[in-house]
């Protein structure tokens, strides 16, 4: 299996405040949709909460969660090591919130797919762990300016573990 973990952080690495994202960049989401589509996603609870319409569509949703709860359109674990298990061995998992499985995952991934907003001043109360240049190499960067549809300019950057 490949683990991959796919964030959108500022430049403090806030990732949201009040289970919300901090930023809505229509760019970033139309990558996540082409990166995710046809591949298994694994969210916590909460970060499925704030998901405006539950599931997402053409991709396998899991959400680790400690209740005895089911959601729509998902399946779910209690521990990410008990969803990984039950993941293919030849295919491609993305972690995809919130903070606490970010961290949990991090030295288990093998890919990081992260959006960088040049932002600092939205307050966050969640945070993406530390990336260590001594353990993740970056592959690609790409950055985009402002504009109309976007208030921020932000950078698509990949980074593979070392």
């Amino acid at each position: 299996m490949f683990l991959s973990i796919i964030a959108a952080i500022n430049k403090n690495r806030g990732l949201g405040f009040q289970n919300k994202l901090l930023y809505w960049l229509p760019n970033d989401l139309k990558r996540f949709k082409a990166l995710t589509t046809g591949h298994t996603v694994v969210m916590g609870r909460k970060t499925f909460e704030s998901l405006p319409k539950g599931a997402l569509p053409n991709r396998r949703n899991i959400v680790l969660t400690r209740q005895e709860i089911c959601f729509e359109g998902t399946e779910t674990f209690h521990t990410l090591e008990e969803a990984l298990a039950h993941c293919a061995s030849d295919e491609e998992v993305f972690i995809m919130g919130g903070a606490t499985l970010y961290t949990e995952a991090m030295p288990q991934a093998d890919r990081l797919y992260i959006t960088e907003v040049d932002d600092d001043k939205a307050p966050a109360d969640v945070f993406f762990p530390e990336i260590n240049p001594e353990q993740w190499q970056e592959k690609s960067r790409e950055c985009y300016p402002t504009d109309e549809k976007h208030l921020y300019s932000y950078c698509f950057v990949d980074y593979e573990r070392r």
